[in-house]
């Protein structure tokens, strides 16, 4: 069983220190990112960016805990991930992290109030609990009326919102979106950016970005750029309103 960290005053959700991560090709190694230094403090809309094959979304995946750094650290609430076990990880990742993605991933078989529910089967919730966090996580998303409808019965907006319903509806703290507005068109993606940046100001969800677009990235109060997996221009670029 993984114990809860230890309460901190310390706004940082997340920290990456030096972190490099090579894969194995044939029998050459490819270096993907190289010593990437990051930090991502709470209520943080943060990017990273960079052209195809950057390392963004390697990045994004070790950060989400969904991969290892081959050498480095990252820390989620000052919790070590190198030194957590593969099945500590899986639940740690399934209980403080959330994830959205370019092809929304839900399950066409389930309905709205279903596909957002999905996550909360491995709690130990009632189904009145998980039905009632699922139909409000589909009211702060929109989409209260839409909960009894399958995935081919919206338009891609509608699914991409049940995909950050389901995201949210833990209560992570913090939702990681790769590339969320790729597949969206530039009016829908606006809807989902502003969707997003609502919840980041009233719930107070840290949201962090993989993507080239700029739509995202004019939003994002910082981005930390990649190129070849390594840091460029310093790194980071802070927006100043």
């Amino acid at each position: 069983m993984l114990s809860e960290p230890m309460p901190t005053l310390d706004p940082t959700v997340v920290r990456a220190v030096e972190v490099s991560r090579e894969f194995l090709l044939g029998n050459c190694k490819q270096l993907a990112l190289s010593k990437i230094n990051f930090v991502l403090k709470r209520k943080d809309f943060s990017a990273i960016a960079g052209p195809s094959g950057s390392g963004k979304s390697t990045l994004l995946n070790i950060l989400g805990c969904l991969d290892r750094p081959t050498s480095g650290e990252v820390l989620i609430e000052g919790v070590s991930t190198q030194q957590l076990s593969i099945q500590a990880l899986a639940e740690f990742r399934s209980r403080k992290l959330g994830f959205v993605f370019q092809t929304f991933n839900l399950i066409p078989t389930l309905t709205a109030l279903e596909n957002v529910e999905y996550p909360l089967l491995l709690m130990k919730l009632n189904s009145r609990e998980r039905k009632q966090m699922a139909e409000e996580a589909l009211v702060k998303v929109g989409l209260e009326n839409f909960k009894k409808n399958r995935p081919n019965q919206m338009s891609g907006g509608q699914r991409q919102r049940v995909a950050i319903a389901r995201a949210m509806v833990k209560k992570p703290i913090l939702i990681l979106a790769d590339e969320p507005t790729a597949n969206l068109d530039h009016k829908t993606a606006n809807e989902v950016l502003d969707l997003m940046q609502k919840l980041n100001g009233d719930e107070g969800v840290t949201f962090l970005f993989s993507s080239h677009d700029p739509l995202v990235l004019n939003r994002a109060s910082q981005v930390t750029f990649l190129e070849d997996g390594t840091q460029v221009n310093g790194g980071i670029r802070t927006h100043v309103a």
